[in-house]
């Protein structure tokens, strides 16, 4: 109720709501007007036609805005509740470990489900043009929704753990992104090669459950991205190739419901930063960065430049554990990475086309990010 009622009277939020509905109505609009030929009179068909695409181009644009968006509404979680400070506070009134936990999720989650289902009226308003079936509304908001709870329980969980503060915002996005980019990539090499459905091989995978891009075009494009007969494979794979919308909305609130399981456990112990904790000395993982515990009162002086604030900026705010972590991962992960495909390529496993699609799904994640 704290959340719901504080951030529902701020500027910013209303701003974002206002503008989320103006992207789908100018969207909905040029998709209408660019798919009827002007002048004169249009026929039925026409009409279910263009109302067909202008569905399927905001049905994938309000995927990729609850995408964006929820990480930013869930940002608030991590940076804010994260601090010890704020639990002390919510552990001392008399609501029960799973009420703190769904309290946090429910009313970080409410602004983003708002803004999902006010854009109702829009996608139903295309039924009047014909061509859109209401199986296929409902089903994009149910992927819809699975993303933004699968995102919100994943920040409660980093918020519960109070081992991520407002650094972990940045970090947090970021992982979202290069998720849905490095699927998208995965599942388009796959159809490349004819590892998907379909008489071409270039239909859904086992990656096209993972992503919610993904689940939405096999709903919308069975044709050009074709799905499994049901029946024609058995046990999980079976699933998730006939069905990749029902299998990511399902794999989406299980995750979650495995995350707020986790996060009821730990709330009242302190997170993971309690149960890992060593007050006595400091952790090997600090030691092998040269740092000291995050308790201990003496430390190592360091050499300041005459510049003391250009020395903080510079040195000392990015000698944290978790920004030394991330920036070491990250070299070698991009390091790994090129070696592995330039091995790849020179020893005949990847030919030219795949050498060359690797290297634009890096480019345009790096680019994206």
């Amino acid at each position: 109720m704290r959340l719901v009622q504080n951030a529902s009277r701020r500027t910013k939020h209303l701003y974002v709501r206002s503008a989320y509905l103006a992207v789908l109505i100018l969207v909905l609009l040029w998709a209408m007007l660019g798919n009827t030929p002007g002048g004169g009179e249009v026929s039925y068909r026409v009409l279910a036609s263009a109302g067909a695409t202008s569905f399927a181009w905001i049905a994938y644009l309000q995927v990729g805005l609850i995408c964006v968006i929820a990480p930013v509404f869930m940002a608030g979680a991590i940076a804010q509740e994260a601090n010890p400070k704020t639990w002390d506070i919510i552990l001392t009134t008399p609501m029960s470990k799973l009420e703190i936990v769904l309290g946090n999720l429910l009313g970080r989650l409410f602004f983003v489900l708002a803004l999902l289902f006010a854009s109702l009226p829009l996608f139903a308003l295309t039924q009047f043009f014909g061509g859109v079936p209401g199986k296929s509304i409902i089903n994009a908001y149910i992927v819809s929704a699975g993303a933004a709870t699968l995102v919100g329980a994943i920040a409660i969980a980093l918020s519960v753990s109070r081992l991520a503060g407002q650094r972990a915002v940045f970090t947090f996005y970021v992982s979202v992104v290069t998720y849905i980019a490095t699927t998208i990539a995965i599942d388009a090499w796959l159809g490349s090669r004819g590892m998907g459905m379909g008489p071409k091989g270039s239909g859904v995978t086992l990656v096209t459950a993972l992503n919610p891009f993904l689940a939405i075009r096999a709903q919308l494009s069975p044709t050009s991205y074709p799905s499994a007969d049901p029946g024609a494979y058995g046990g999980l794979a079976g699933f998730m190739l006939s069905s990749p919308a029902a299998a990511w909305s399902t794999f989406s609130l299980l995750i979650s419901a495995l995350l707020v399981g986790f996060s009821t456990l730990t709330v009242r112990s302190g997170g993971l930063r309690q149960v890992t904790q060593n007050a006595s000395s400091a952790p090997w993982y600090r030691k092998m960065f040269g740092l000291s515990g995050e308790d201990e009162e003496h430390r190592p002086p360091r050499s300041v430049w005459s510049n003391p604030i250009a020395w903080r900026e510079a040195a000392a705010r990015n000698a944290t554990l978790g920004r030394m972590i991330a920036r070491w991962a990250f070299v070698i992960l991009g390091a790994l990475t090129a070696i592995l495909v330039v091995i790849l390529y020179h020893t005949g496993t990847l030919n030219m086309n795949d050498f060359q699609f690797i290297i634009k799904s890096l480019v345009f994640t790096e680019v994206f990010l």
